[in-house]
């Protein structure tokens, strides 16, 4: 940040030579060098959310054709969505001074934005697709075509950076590449006749009732990003501590750590979706509540295995990360909170799957501001530099936000009359359904 090379000196390559807390500086800026896409991807990964609500919801009812305008209409709100919030990159520039970096940084930061230009333009269709496609069980192919895109990032990245010495022009152009490899994969799919039922081709009935879906995915937007901005700004927090090189280094292994256990809760976040999208849409309450009866269950059992092996394991599970003893005693120091953690990785995004699932995310995107940024944050700034608990204490702010969202997911899912929701999800689909050519010209037929 601005005025931080007062603490430390640097080389042309950008090496510590002296005092570590120029480290701690080059750790938050690289991490505010990529802010805006970690700004406009939570939007996105929100706003493609109402995609899962709405197609899950409409495979429950039978309305498969109903699906692939959906589709369409998530493409039209998403791809205008990015346009609107194309200045994020376009003047990161400019942003990144005001924010009190140096030029140097600003000016990369600014070339690196340009390059998440085609970059976010992915999201648009793939996220969306995932959720399509999903909706309707069809996840193996989802998974397929990401290995396919792993399979391809690696050579070309490895090509383009080292063989052809592209530096970061080469990373960023491989990404791309495969991440438009994995669109391309699912235009292929969806296009190629492998979804029958649900995709009947492009249609200008894709621009009706545009308004509806927009102010879902608004509410899906916030809901989500108020969720991954939280674990942001708590980073931020971390990394403006003073000399807290070390356990800033610890705190980052915990939490991606806690990032790779997270994966698996995604999965039965996803899973929560589906499932009650469907059993809604099908209008079968008692199912809709067996469903979150059996995910959360699951979802808490593995979340116990993983948090007994985090206490277990706690006191060695830094050095599978370094060598450094220091950072490795610490990591051991956060493994209690890094346990906890885990377990309530188990909780929470089954809860927020159902309310997606239900098409309830205004309400958790209430319940993740009042948690988040009322309770969460203010208490871990409050413990991390009034109590001068430093990370503990930020990372205990984390988890007293976690455990009331948690608690407050539960009370309403306790609460919520399936029933009613059943109803709703009717409404929806009644005031939003089309009928198909099959339909029309059957009726036109009859008559």
């Amino acid at each position: 940040m601005h005025g931080c090379g007062a603490h430390g000196t640097r080389e042309n390559s950008g090496h510590i030579i002296n005092d570590g807390n120029f480290c701690e500086c080059m750790w938050i800026e690289e991490y505010i060098v990529v802010m805006p896409v970690l700004v406009v991807a939570p939007v996105l990964l929100g706003m493609s959310s109402a995609t899962e609500t709405l197609c899950g919801q409409a495979f429950g009812a039978g309305q498969h054709h109903m699906m692939g305008i959906y589709l369409q209409r998530s493409w039209i709100v998403d791809f205008i969505t990015l346009t609107i919030l194309l200045p994020c990159f376009l003047f990161a520039t400019p942003i990144f001074k005001l924010l009190g970096e140096e030029d140097t940084i600003a000016r990369a930061g600014g070339y690196i934005s340009l390059w998440f230009i085609p970059f976010c333009y992915n999201f648009v269709f793939s996220l969306t697709i995932q959720m399509f496609l999903q909706a309707q069980l069809k996840n193996m192919i989802i998974a397929w075509l990401s290995i396919a895109q792993l399979v391809i990032h690696v050579p070309v990245s490895w090509l383009f950076v080292y063989k052809l010495n592209w530096g970061l022009n080469g990373a960023m152009g491989a990404l791309c590449i495969s991440s438009w490899f994995l669109v391309f994969g699912e235009f292929i799919y969806i296009f190629g006749g492998w979804c029958p039922n649900t995709w009947k081709g492009f249609t200008k009935d894709a621009f009706k009732d545009l308004w509806p879906v927009v102010k879902l995915s608004v509410s899906s937007g916030v809901m989500v990003c108020l969720e991954l901005w939280y674990n942001a700004v708590l980073v931020l927090l971390a990394g403006y501590m003073q000399n807290a090189e070390v356990a800033i280094s610890a705190f980052s292994i915990c939490l991606n750590i806690n990032a790779w256990e997270f994966m698996i809760s995604l999965g039965f976040l996803g899973a929560a979706c589906v499932r009650i999208a469907n059993e809604l849409g099908r209008g079968d309450a008692k199912a809709a509540k067996f469903s979150i009866k059996v995910l959360l269950s699951t979802s808490v059992i593995i979340g116990v295995f993983f948090w007994i092996l985090c206490l277990a394991f706690g006191n060695k599970i830094g050095y599978l990360f370094t060598s450094d003893n220091k950072v490795a005693e610490t990591v051991s120091d956060l493994s209690l909170l890094l346990a906890f953690s885990i377990l309530l990785n188990s909780v929470y995004p089954v809860l927020s799957g159902v309310a997606v699932g239900a098409g309830m995310q205004s309400t958790v995107a209430i319940v993740n501001l009042c948690c988040f940024y009322l309770i969460g944050i203010p208490v871990g700034g409050l413990l991390g530099y009034v109590a001068n608990l430093q990370v503990k204490g930020i990372w205990i702010g984390m988890i007293c936000g976690v455990v009331t969202q948690s608690l407050t997911l539960c009370f309403l899912t306790w609460r919520t009359d399936w029933n009613e929701q059943v109803a709703k999800a009717a409404e929806r689909l009644s005031q939003w359904y089309l009928k198909s050519s099959e339909e029309s010209n059957h009726n036109s037929n009859h008559v």
